[in-house]
């Protein structure tokens, strides 16, 4: 059952009345073959040859389940506890009206059924449909800065930051199955070996990136980045870390982990869970994006209105684009022809277009206090794994 199947309209602004909300009647993807069965050891398992795990984000691939929904760029305004729509084709504002509070990222679910509004501190998801732009009624859920889902699309994963959890939750209605204790704090942001066994999980405060056993449901590692911070300030000095958005490289080989302490990404091992290296991109390393050739990856640098690009091929930054009079570009998504990216300015209460072609400033469109987690949506892809549209 969908979320819509059971949810009515919340009332708005004038733009919204208390109405119900037809179920989606969509047939599922089928889910990816199973992986392996977990070894012994906390190593990621042997999997089959990926040579390119966004091969299904390219142009033109857009699963037909939400081929046909209208494109829009959602933006939730965390200090205005409001979500904007945007046109991406006029550059222009269609709407806006308010959520919970508090709202951090919009969410994809894994079907592409509804869009989740991550109200952090209002404690609830607030279901969009994204054929019609209707709103359904809230789901209390405790904190809720950030959601996944299960590459097999079994859960979805609720990544209750302060409680220092990772609640499994059924994706479709949001009941809660079980906690998962993590032993770091702050963990906000993750994402999943190619075959799914196992998932990286950043904990901005404590400095941290964990290592988890998907198949167990439990940490089984940890690797401190560098000193912790007890909170979203500017760094002291050297040597801190505050790790942030997490991509899995196109080969399934690397994680690479923002830190806007750090002002860089660092190079995770994907199957061994060791430190690679480090590349710095800039001041406040925040939000990564996958361009659709699949070896591109977009790195926005909030402390410094700047977005670097790196070749995922070869591990080499290839160009810095910086926004024309500063900026403080946080988490987007792409556009599906892969020409646009878009970012919330978190603290200029705009939103940036940008050309992924020579980082052109394409549009900035002035929003919501404190857009953050912008999804772009729909999106070519079989699925999503969350945030703000990891698609595979």
């Amino acid at each position: 059952m969908t979320a819509f199947a059971t949810l009515t309209c919340a009332s708005g602004s004038g733009l919204l009345t208390a109405c119900s909300v037809a179920s989606r009647p969509r047939p599922r993807t089928a889910p990816p073959a199973p992986a392996p069965s977990r070894p012994a050891s906390s190593a990621r398992p042997a999997e089959a040859a990926e040579p390119n795990v966004y091969a299904h984000i390219a142009p033109g691939m857009t699963n037909p389940e939400w081929a046909r929904d209208p494109l829009r760029v959602y933006v939730p305004n965390t200090l205005s506890n409001t979500m904007t729509e945007i046109d991406p084709v006029t550059y222009k504002v269609t709407r806006t009206f308010p959520v919970g509070a508090d709202p951090n990222h919009v969410t994809p679910s894994w079907d592409g059924d509804v869009l989740w509004v991550n109200n952090t501190a209002g404690n609830s998801l607030t279901p969009v449909n994204p054929r019609t732009g209707q709103l359904g009624k809230p789901v209390p859920v405790a904190d809720p800065y950030n959601l996944y889902f299960t590459p097999d699309g079994q859960h979805a994963l609720v990544m209750a930051e302060k409680l220092s959890r990772i609640d499994f939750r059924d994706p479709h209605t949001m009941r809660l199955r079980h906690s998962m204790h993590v032993p770091s704090a702050g963990v906000n942001h993750m994402d999943f070996t190619a075959g799914g066994g196992f998932a990286l999980a950043s904990c901005e405060f404590s400095g941290a990136v964990v290592w988890i056993d998907m198949r167990a449901q439990r940490v089984v590692g940890n690797i401190t980045l560098g000193k912790s911070m007890s909170g979203p300030t500017t760094p002291p000095g050297p040597g801190y870390a505050m790790p942030q958005d997490v991509r899995l490289s196109a080969d399934g080989e690397t994680f690479y982990v923002a830190d806007m302490a750090a002002n860089g990404i660092w190079l995770i091992d994907a199957r061994r869970f060791r430190r690679l290296g480090f590349i710095r991109t800039g001041a406040g390393a925040h939000g990564l994006q996958v361009g659709r050739d699949g070896w591109r990856l977009f790195i926005s640098n909030r402390g410094e209105g700047s977005v670097s690009v790196l070749d995922m091929t070869a591990n080499r930054l290839m160009t810095k684009w910086w926004i024309p009079g500063g900026g403080s570009p946080d988490m987007g998504g792409t556009s599906p022809d892969g020409k646009v990216m878009w970012w919330g300015g978190r603290y200029d209460g705009v939103v940036y277009a940008m050309s992924t072609v020579n980082g052109r400033l394409l549009a900035k469109i002035p929003v919501g206090s404190g857009p953050h987690g912008v999804c772009v949506f729909p999106q070519p892809g079989r699925y999503s794994l969350g945030h703000t549209g990891n698609f595979r």
